[in-house]
């Protein structure tokens, strides 16, 4: 428990290269992960503590579990609180080893679709990114630059078990990210709202058709002109309405549906 309290800061879960995952849904998605290995997968869950009410409450997590091998801890509700980080927990907490993957890894050639981050600072918004681009069958998230911890607690809650279903990697640079797209044969399309081309224009011209990564900014002030320079396109959602912009995870869910819409 001492070990597992540890993760919830930042140092201490870069050392040991794990983190938690709070919640039944969480749990459930990280036991069903298997992390690469050459003797074969093996589960990407260390161990789980939870409260008695529930192991009662949810079977199939601890049957789960043991079927991953994986030490099932139960612990007094007051105990896991020191380990849950919402105000109202949800009686099962998974410490799970870090997922992510180099960045050739994650974009290898033959790729189709990405979401690519550049310096997003809110773990909400990261969470929810990744959650997009989960359902709109991206093959690869990449958290660039000065892009948040997706091992933040809020981060991985937002991602509601997404970050279990696809490649990620994490802290390249924008620059790197761009050149590892483009090595993978991804045309580079980066999102503002003074872009060059519209994304009703951009899905028209066939543009979309072909694979794509999406380059989307920081909530607060978007791309620099400098980064936005790296793309193939810099292209803008459509405001039909009287909305002065959409917010990042709305935006990453239009351009990714978009995508995945004119590939299918």
């Amino acid at each position: 428990m001492k070990a597992a309290r540890r993760l919830t800061g930042r140092s201490h879960r870069a050392r040991e290269r794990q983190f938690l995952a709070e919640g039944p849904q969480a749990v459930r998605e990280a036991l069903a992960h298997r992390t690469a290995h050459p003797t074969g997968g093996r589960s990407s869950v260390v161990e789980v503590f939870a409260t008695p009410d529930s192991e009662q409450r949810h079977p199939g997590l601890v049957a789960a579990a043991a079927a991953a091998g994986v030490p099932w801890h139960p612990v007094p509700e007051q105990v896991l609180e020191t380990l849950a980080q919402t105000v109202t927990p949800q009686g099962v907490v998974a410490v799970c080893c870090f997922l992510d993957q180099p960045l050739e890894t994650v974009l290898p050639p033959g790729a189709r679709l990405a979401a690519l981050c550049a310096n997003v600072r809110d773990p909400g918004n990261a969470g929810a990114v990744i959650r997009c681009a989960d359902a709109a069958g991206a093959d690869a998230v990449v958290l660039a630059g000065t892009s948040v911890d997706p091992y933040n607690g809020k981060c991985v809650r937002a991602s509601a078990g997404s970050l279990f279903h696809l490649p990620l990697a994490v802290g390249p640079s924008v620059e790197q990210t761009v050149d590892a797209a483009h090595a993978a044969g991804l045309t580079v399309l980066a999102t503002d709202g003074n872009g060059d081309v519209d994304l009703f224009e951009a899905e028209r011209s066939g543009l979309l058709s072909q694979p794509v990564g999406w380059l989307f900014g920081n909530e607060a002030w978007g791309l620099p002109a400098e980064l936005a320079a790296l793309a193939d396109h810099v292209v803008r959602v459509p405001i039909l309405g009287r909305a002065e912009s959409l917010n990042l995870a709305a935006a990453a869910a239009v351009c990714l549906y978009a995508s995945a819409r004119v590939q299918e």
